[in-house]
């Protein structure tokens, strides 16, 4: 089934809404703010997060537009308040969903189904097999890399590591997507690899203050695209 982030301060809440969609078939991790709740958005990188509004720190609405910077990961949100002006805020805010309380668990848990049968299957890479961003070139087919027309003499596990950036560049890849793509799904908790890699790339890209490749604190990398 899912994983499922709840990211929600009623502990009595987080209790049934755990035992609930355990007993569906789902796994669950839990937060109890909005920043913790942005965090393990990272680390854990769920299928689905179940958002309330109501965060003693920050707005919930605030967190969905965090989360939304480096990821689109359905977004179901909790409200005690079924107003038409908050519903369009959020979803506009990048919200996949809204329910009201109180809920069901059967209603949640279809809604969970209607979110992850609207991503569909994942797409295949559609990416080209040379992509130019500003003065980097990335030959995905010869394994090349650029910069100003001079070649860059990378490893694999280097070239690995930027041509993921180069896919999605503009957008903050987390270390644990990092991780999956080039290592495989047994390195999750290897932040440690990424760090090292991106220091290697910064290095051999004449980019040590981190303009071309940016960092997300406690979040992950970014490649971002210089002016030709």
């Amino acid at each position: 089934m899912a994983l499922v982030l709840v990211i929600d301060d009623d502990q009595s809440l987080l209790r049934a809404l755990r035992l609930g969609l355990e007993a569906g078939g789902h796994d669950v991790v839990s937060a109890v703010n909005g920043e913790q709740g942005v965090s393990q958005a990272a680390l854990k990188s769920p299928d689905v997060v179940v958002l309330d509004m109501g965060l003693p720190d920050l707005d919930g609405l605030v967190v969905c537009q965090r989360i939304r910077q480096w990821s689109d990961v359905p977004i179901i949100i909790l409200s005690a308040t079924g107003a038409e002006d908050r519903k369009i805020a959020a979803l506009n805010g990048g919200a996949n969903d809204y329910v009201t309380k109180p809920f069901s668990m059967g209603e949640l848990e279809a809604r969970i189904r209607a979110v992850l049968r609207g991503r569909g299957p994942e797409l295949e890479d559609e990416t080209p097999s040379t992509l130019s961003l500003g003065e980097l070139d990335v030959d995905f087919v010869h394994h090349e890399v650029r910069r100003h027309g001079d070649k860059v003499d990378l490893t694999a596990k280097e070239f690995s590591v930027l041509a993921f950036l180069a896919r999605h560049a503009g957008r903050t890849c987390t270390n644990q997507m990092i991780l999956k793509a080039v290592w495989g799904s047994r390195y999750s908790d290897e932040a440690s690899y990424v760090h090292a890699y991106v220091h290697r790339l910064r290095q051999k890209l004449n980019d040590e203050s981190g303009t071309l490749i940016h960092t997300t604190p406690g979040v992950g990398y970014s490649l971002h695209t210089e002016p030709a």
